[in-house]
């Protein structure tokens, strides 16, 4: 195996065990497996929804990617960056749970500070 070969794996396999790369996930794993995975980072490609912007600092995104139930079927993203409604994306964003933001703005599951790409 050629040296640059060797390289590269090591950097992949580093990045992925320091979770610098999130796994891509659906809505539904990431509703089945929230407190598992509180703390941790999600990546979850679907379509926006619904948008909220400039709110408490934040931009509110809702994404679904067609998995989950009634309760499971929307993930809810905050983030500096914005989207639109219909767009294909790809979003990744640490999991919290349980955010009261006060003013009956309460959020058992939410995924903040996320990065988006659009497709």
């Amino acid at each position: 195996m050629k040296i640059s070969t060797l390289i590269i794996a090591f950097c992949l396999s580093a990045l992925i065990t320091t979770g610098a790369m999130a796994a891509s996930t659906t809505v539904e794993t990431v509703h089945k497996n929230h407190i598992a995975l509180k703390g941790k980072q999600v990546t979850v490609t679907g379509n926006v929804i619904k948008v909220n912007n400039g709110i408490m600092r934040r931009n509110f995104i809702h994404v679904q990617d067609g998995t989950g139930g009634q309760n499971s079927n929307t993930l809810i993203f905050t983030s500096k960056q914005t989207a639109k409604v219909g767009d294909n994306i790809t979003i990744t964003g640490t999991v919290v749970l349980d955010t009261d933001f006060g003013m009956g703005y309460m959020y058992p599951l939410l995924v903040e500070q996320a990065t988006i790409q659009t497709h």
